[in-house]
């Protein structure tokens, strides 16, 4: 970025580096400082002086404020031991400092704390029980051992793309479009696979596939099975290189096209086609994220995709998914991270053991049965860094209550989330142009510079927890000032800190040639012998570790247990599949609502749903509606469009802050899902295929004023 400034020294705009290639600028950025300077901008730390729930606070001092806390935190372990104390970091917690040096060690990615592990407790806790998990970590090693950190899509070379529930128009930058627009001027084919024909869809000229939300596994399953049953795969790899694929070949018998085109809607014929243009095509990259994790079966829906791949021929090929070579990032220093104390006593462990492990840390969604009923001990003291459980997790009046019950809770953040009405303290963070820190792009390690003071009495959220181990007693397992973050993150790739500045403050490693199959060359396994890095050393369709912890080691399809067909009768009452987290460009989750420049484009929450959807209920674009569940009801603006598959809505998140006008702050989106409900290998909650009702509320009518697709 290039910034400018005004005359009073304060940050006036940000332009794009045009003579960088990461250089680039989001809908945000272009309102940052709109976001720096806003009125809500927490500026000192607070005490809570009313009850809980009233947002009424005192500002004191920052060391009154650190012997606050750290005297509430001795006395909880003093009282109940270290584990009846706990962080939770969010998205607001991923400055990527506070990622390599604070996430617990042996874990490949984290957003967790180790903050409280010398203290003796084992309890960090995090975002990463509702996101990325199951896409990014647990479902692609089970099966083939990778990770989303060290493999990619070639786009670049690619015949065939496909985005499936994924959205990059709404990108923060938008990489992934760019690539996907350019592949497509060169002659590439794209297909979208969303519930929502999306800006990215529409901007490719793509074909749009429109599954009923949940069923992204019965369709991945479907197009193997036609791989399978028309001999369009390989069968030396499928001999060689794989664990189960005569017992797979079995159970998707189950799956032909006609008997998927039920489940999800897609046609027949269309699954077949689909399904050969992949297996024939000179290269085919998927694009996706998280849209799938949030079903029953989140993480075997993710599974079968792998699989769909593998089988297709489109795995580590030219213009396919592939594994990035080895060493061909800038080193991350792991060399202080620390072991979880006790991970045996990790909340919710028992309850989900596959994602502890992956994640080192506790599971949150076991928070209010801790808090609440004491199980299996009681979490007395929280402290929650960037986050706001109350809008993120399902039924936000749970997590009033659980709040409301903790003996001590710390809020750490730029401005008030809903959180903050329950916490004792309140502690103004920085944001990202107010520190010195560094990022890594693969190769590329690059400075990032301070550009303005930090606003009021704000701190950085890395030095906030630095500050906090120091008066714990053990202040010398972290950094402690940002000169000492950076030179440690350099410690063990080559370069110095002065390095780094005298090469205009980035620099960049060499990195192999790409080598594709690596799996027959032995690059994929840390013995170096050929083979996946999985227990057998092949792609494990059946995967054993899935089996050892009494899952189905088969990507197996579940059918939404609250949907039109496994439940009926409630689909009677509530005939819609409900879908919300979709992101959009004007926000972030919860943030951001108090902005005057976004509020603009976006001034009201809004729920998409299909013309012929809406036509029957009597509802005109722009028309006020309730939505409700079994479990809740919000009011929100009606976006009426042929864009959104029949049958299914998409309503916006984020709603609930006490930030915004009264339409965000009262339109928590997460009252109509269910804590209940969750996918039972990763933990994370059911957000997109529960049971609802759509309603007008008379003649309330106005234009929105951005659609939701992007």
């Amino acid at each position: 970025m290039e910034v400018d400034y005004d005359a009073a020294g304060r940050l006036d705009r940000l332009r794009p580096d045009r003579d960088h290639p990461l250089g680039a600028l989001c809908t945000l950025g272009e309102h940052a400082r709109e976001i720096i300077y806003s009125e809500h901008r927490l500026k000192q730390p607070l005490r809570r002086k009313g009850p809980k729930g009233s947002l009424e606070f005192e500002p004191i001092g920052w060391d009154e404020a650190f012997e606050l806390m750290v005297a509430r935190l001795k006395a909880i372990k003093a009282e109940s031991g270290p584990e009846a104390t706990a962080i939770y970091t969010g998205r607001g917690s991923f400055e990527l400092a506070m990622c390599d040096l604070f996430q617990p060690q042996g874990v490949a990615v984290s957003s967790a704390s180790s903050v409280l592990f010398p203290f003796g407790s084992p309890n960090t806790l995090g975002v990463g029980a509702l996101c990325y998990v199951s896409m990014a970590m647990i479902a692609p090693h089970v099966t083939m051992g990778g990770m989303f950190i060290n493999m990619f899509s070639d786009i670049e070379n690619a015949e065939l793309i496909v985005v499936w529930g994924a959205n990059p128009a709404t990108d923060s930058p938008p990489r992934d479009l760019e690539r996907i627009l350019a592949a497509k001027r060169r002659g590439a084919e794209v297909v979208v696979i969303d519930p929502r024909r999306t800006r990215t869809s529409r901007l490719a000229e793509a074909e749009w596939i429109a599954p009923r939300p949940g069923t992204d596994g019965a369709l991945a399953l479907a197009l193997a099975q036609v791989i399978i049953e028309e001999a369009l795969f390989d069968p030396a790899f499928v001999r060689d290189w794989t664990l189960g694929f005569e017992d797979f070949r079995q159970y998707i018998q189950g799956f032909r096209p006609e008997q998927a085109a039920r489940i999800t809607g897609v046609p027949a014929e269309r699954i077949r086609g689909l399904a050969r243009r992949l297996a024939k095509a000179r290269g085919a990259s998927p694009v996706m994220y998280t849209g799938l994790e949030y079903s029953d079966s989140g993480v075997q829906a993710i599974r079968a995709t792998l699989v769909l791949w593998a089988l297709a021929g489109q795995l580590d090929v030219p213009g396919g998914r592939c594994f990035r070579m080895p060493n061909s990032d800038f080193p991350p220093n792991r060399s202080r991270l620390l072991a979880n104390p006790a991970l045996e006593k990790a909340l919710g462990r028992e309850r989900f053991p596959i994602y502890s492990q992956y994640r080192g840390e506790s599971h949150a969604i076991a928070l209010p049965e801790s808090i609440l009923a004491g199980k299996p001990y009681r979490i007395r003291g929280l402290i929650i860094l960037g986050a706001s459980l109350i809008t993120s997790w399902p039924q936000p009046e749970v997590w009033k209550k659980t709040l409301n019950a903790l003996d001590f809770l710390v809020s750490i953040d730029r401005q008030l989330t809903a959180d903050c009405a329950y916490a004792d303290l309140v502690l103004p963070a920085t944001t990202g142009f107010e520190i010195d820190s560094y990022m890594r792009y693969g190769p590329i390690f690059r400075l990032r510079e301070q550009v303005i003071d930090p606003v009021g009495e704000s701190r950085s959220d890395f030095l906030i927890l630095a500050e906090l181990a120091r008066r714990l007693g053990y202040g010398e397992c972290f950094p402690r000032d940002e000169e000492a973050i950076i030179r440690f993150a350099l410690e063990g790739s080559g370069y110095s800190l002065e390095d780094v500045r005298a090469a205009g403050g980035w620099v960049k490693r060499d990195t192999p040639e790409m080598r594709y199959r690596k799996w027959q060359a032995g690059l994929l396994r840390a013995d170096g012998q050929p083979g996946f890095d999985t227990p057998s050393g092949k792609l494990e369709i059946a995967s054993s570790i899935l089996a050892e912890h009494g899952h189905d080691p088969l990507p197996v399809y579940t059918e939404p247990a609250e949907g039109p067909l496994a439940n009926p009768a409630l689909a009677k009452d509530y005939p819609l599949v409900f879908n919300s987290g979709a992101r959009v460009t004007t926000d972030f989750r919860s943030q951001h609502h108090g902005i005057p420049g976004l509020l603009a484009k976006r001034p009201e929450p809004t729920v998409t749903i299909n013309t012929r959807d809406a036509e029957a209920r009597g509802i005109a674009d722009g028309d006020k509606v309730r939505i409700r569940s079994p479990r809740g009801a919000v009011e929100m603006r009606a976006l009426v469009t042929d864009d959104m598959v029949a049958g299914a809505i998409d309503a916006n998140m984020g709603g609930g802050t006490p930030v915004g006008p009264d339409a965000w702050r009262e339109a928590n989106i997460n009252e109509l899902t269910d804590i209940a409900r969750y996918d039972p290998i990763s933990g994370f909650p059911i957000y997109k295929t529960l049971l609802c009702e759509v309603e007008p509320m008379g003649s309330i009518r106005t234009e929105p004023n951005q659609s939701d697709l992007g």
